[in-house]
């Protein structure tokens, strides 16, 4: 679903002062798009994301989805967290299903159907602590996807998995989204994940986060990392990402 953001100012205040963490940030993503969010630590992403998902709204603007101002979490907002948040206590069907009832033939459908999608057959009965780390964000995923959320928020959720694993499930959302058209954010700190996935990405500068370029990403899915045209667009987006951090040098030296 469209999501339109207008963030004329996000602060805080620390030790009795003002604190800007993003500045006139404005963005228009198209319905079934893919958006990745890359830029320098301190920058705002996860911050951004939480705006959008309704679990900040402390800030001078309007986020909306669908022209609804979003002013709470909701369940056209999911959201996937850096670490799995598993219940430990439950199954990996359980905790796809969370507060939902199992036993309900909608619910027991879609479950089953969210398992074959990120391709956990076999593993329904099993518990977190029988899980790798990429098994246990596979269903962090069906377990967000399973409300059909208009939106999925991604805060870098591949980003303590080896890369073998990392590429697997870069390709497991990958189908998700060309099955669910599901209007996807994505915060990464990682240039290659950014091009592998997105068709548009946005790059932030930092202190305050501000919106410092937008590229569109043209490349046919599936992407192969070693093409000429991929290296390309990663070293346009790697020489805009250092222009980010060359501007927060500079503001912090004052120039």
């Amino acid at each position: 679903m469209a999501v339109t953001i207008h963030i004329n100012e996000k602060s805080f205040i620390s030790d009795g002062r003002k604190v800007n963490v993003l500045d006139h940030i404005h963005l228009s993503i198209a319905p079934g798009e893919f958006l990745t969010v890359i830029g320098p630590s301190g920058c705002g992403k996860s911050t951004l994301l939480k705006m959008i998902a309704g679990l900040d709204t402390d800030y001078d603007g309007e986020i909306m989805i669908n022209d609804r101002e979003i002013k709470a979490p909701g369940i056209q907002q999911g959201f996937i967290f850096q670490e799995h948040r598993l219940f430990p206590w439950m199954t990996v069907e359980q905790n796809i299903a969370a507060d939902l009832n199992l036993k309900d033939r909608k619910v027991r459908k879609k479950v089953d159907e969210l398992i074959e999608i990120v391709r956990l057959k076999g593993s329904e009965k099993a518990y977190p602590r029988e899980l790798s780390g990429g098994m246990s964000q596979r269903v962090a995923i069906a377990r967000a996807l399973l409300r059909e959320p208009e939106v999925l928020l991604l805060d870098e959720p591949f980003g303590a998995l080896d890369a073998f694993t990392r590429k697997h499930l870069q390709d497991v959302l990958l189908d998700i989204w060309r099955e669910k058209k599901t209007t996807m954010i994505l915060v990464t700190h990682d240039i290659d994940e950014s091009v592998y996935l997105g068709n548009e990405l946005a790059i932030l500068s930092a202190k305050p986060g501000r919106l410092h370029k937008m590229v569109p990403i043209d490349l046919a899915y599936p992407r192969n990392r070693t093409t000429a045209d991929f290296q390309l667009l990663r070293q346009k987006v790697l020489s805009e990402f250092e222009k980010t951090e060359d501007l927060q040098y500079a503001e912090g030296a004052g120039i």
